[in-house]
């Protein structure tokens, strides 16, 4: 099992890291540097979640990428709200303490989680009460 978790971890963490490097008199004409000063918005809780979270949108005007990489920090009394999944969906816990309600059942969930939401499921997730919980979201774009 851990051999399964390390190349996902090691994938997230890699991003991670490049996200929040700064370039500095580089030529950006093949890559994208982002920070997270660069792209956070406060915004409501998705799909009528309710509350308030910290929005990162990485990479959204970016050309002909197939791949949506967002962070979201649900704010205590906040939650990204129960919906229908119409494509394959990962949440990776990075921090904080949280509840996912998936078809129906209900479990905990960590730093160091990772989730895949499949086409036809249902699932919402929100952080305990007087916590903060953030996740990286990843799904193909449209």
């Amino acid at each position: 099992m851990i051999k399964k978790l390390i190349p996902i971890a090691t994938i997230f963490a890699a991003t991670f890291i490049s996200i929040n490097a700064r370039a500095q008199g580089t030529d950006t004409s093949k890559y994208i540097l982002q920070n997270d000063v660069d792209v956070a918005k406060e915004e409501p809780g998705t799909h009528n979640g309710g509350g308030k979270t910290i929005g990162f949108n990485f990479f959204g005007e970016a050309k002909n990428l197939k791949t949506v990489f967002k962070k979201r920090t649900l704010k205590s009394g906040s939650s990204i709200g129960y919906h229908l999944q119409k494509e394959d969906e990962i949440y990776y816990v990075i921090n904080g303490n949280g509840t996912m309600k998936m078809n129906g059942k209900t479990f905990a969930v960590k730093p160091g989680d990772a989730i895949l939401t499949r086409p036809g499921s249902s699932h919402g997730i929100a952080p305990n009460v007087g916590n903060d919980l953030t996740l990286l979201i990843v799904y193909e774009k449209k």
